[in-house]
């Protein structure tokens, strides 16, 4: 039934792992192996949705959700459970976490009272799972950026953060202070490490000035590819190869770059 929706998609990922007239690079996958897959998946909705290409966040939408439903009959197949109890779960915790919404005391709250609540109720729910540890959690596959503001925030729910944002600058000076020491001392492990540090505690002021480290790298990264490309079109449009062009006029073209943004 091409508009059968959720049944069909389902239907269609049981016979793909259907072990005699399946397809023999599903039936090889497990839980492990399209993991890596799930996260490229996402990270291409996120695309779609930077290059505000809604035809292609459509696709990657679908692709995501195949992911979810690859993994759910995996699940089933080691009677783990089904797509179904993965739909009531999050229906049921959507319910929980909002009552303000669906409970017997509807009220209008901020969307900051709702953050605050939001981490009230996770923590509740990881009492009952029986997470002992303030940070025990906090997912290791999580990206670097992304697992560092969840630790912080797990970690100044208990009182343990800067109260005021100069305190994380000067923490921020610091750390640049002890990198350029293990530098200058041409340790490696050192200079691995405190530079791990640097970018925690950058991380860290990110969080206190609400601005998502991860949204604003990625901005910076939009920026210098901008940039890089208004250089080397500058170059090719000239007859100049690139790479036998000298620093000095590649950096007047990046000034050159940056003005025109902000025009």
């Amino acid at each position: 039934d091409p508009e059968g929706g959720i049944p069909r998609l389902i239907e269609i990922m049981r016979q793909l792992r259907d072990p005699n007239f399946g397809c023999p690079w599903d039936l090889e996958q497990d839980f492990f192996s399209i993991a890596p897959y799930t996260i490229e998946e996402a990270y291409e909705v996120v695309d779609a949705i930077e290059q505000q290409n809604w035809q292609e966040l459509k696709n990657e939408l679908g692709d995501l959700l195949l992911q979810t439903v690859f993994h759910s009959q995996l699940a089933n197949e080691a009677n783990l459970f089904s797509f179904e109890d993965v739909v009531n779960q999050v229906c049921n915790k959507m319910i929980t976490r909002h009552p303000h919404v669906f409970g017997d005391n509807k009220k209008k709250k901020s969307a900051d009272e709702q953050i605050k609540d939001w981490e009230t109720q996770k923590e509740v729910e990881r009492v009952l799972k029986d997470k002992k540890g303030t940070l025990d959690d906090v997912a290791l596959a999580l990206p670097a950026l992304k697992r560092a503001i969840k630790l912080q925030i797990r970690a100044a729910r208990v009182g343990f953060d800067w109260t005021e944002i100069d305190k994380v600058l000067d923490k921020i000076i610091e750390e640049c202070e002890e990198l350029i020491c293990a530098r200058k001392a041409k340790e490696q492990k050192e200079i691995f490490e405190e530079f791990g540090d640097l970018l925690f505690t950058i991380v860290n002021l990110g969080r206190h000035l609400k601005v998502d480290p991860e949204d604003a790298l990625r901005a910076a990264n939009s920026k210098f590819v901008n940039r890089f490309s208004y250089i080397e079109n500058n170059f090719i449009n000239a007859g100049n190869e690139l790479d036998r062009s000298n620093l000095a006029d590649m950096e007047r073209l990046w000034e050159e770059a940056k003005l025109l943004e902000k025009k």
